[in-house]
């Protein structure tokens, strides 16, 4: 038999208990759902900042192709300034290549010699 001052279901118990009760009792049902809520927030979070972040994964993907880049032109410059080396100490060390290069830039001829120039081919623009 029910007593007057008992409430009869579990919504008026609930609603009967003090402010601080309730709350406590909500905090203890709902503490995992929320914890795992931020606990996916975090990782999501920490996920972004690995890929999108200044030192991510795409700040990393642009540092090597511009390694790669620079890695090359490294080559090719290592290989321009040993090609230049060669003509050095080839004209430093043969006379007919002194003589080759006078001519052909310089336009320089023996005593006797006509040179004839002759235009250069017309470019076509395209």
């Amino acid at each position: 038999m029910p007593d007057g001052n008992l409430p009869t279901n579990k919504r008026e118990a609930v609603a009967a208990m003090p402010l601080r009760t309730r709350i406590a009792i909500w905090a203890r049902h709902s503490w995992r759902p929320a914890g795992t809520a931020v606990a996916v927030a975090l990782a999501m979070l920490t996920m972004y900042h690995v890929i999108y972040g200044p030192h991510g994964l795409s700040a990393w993907q642009r540092m090597r192709t511009q390694d790669r880049d620079l890695q090359r032109q490294i080559q090719d410059l290592q290989r321009e300034n040993t090609q230049m080396q060669h003509r050095i100490d080839e004209l430093r060390s043969d006379p007919d290549a002194i003589e080759r290069e006078a001519r052909e830039k310089l336009h320089y001829a023996k005593p006797g010699e006509i040179i004839y120039t002759l235009p250069d081919a017309p470019q076509t623009g395209k």
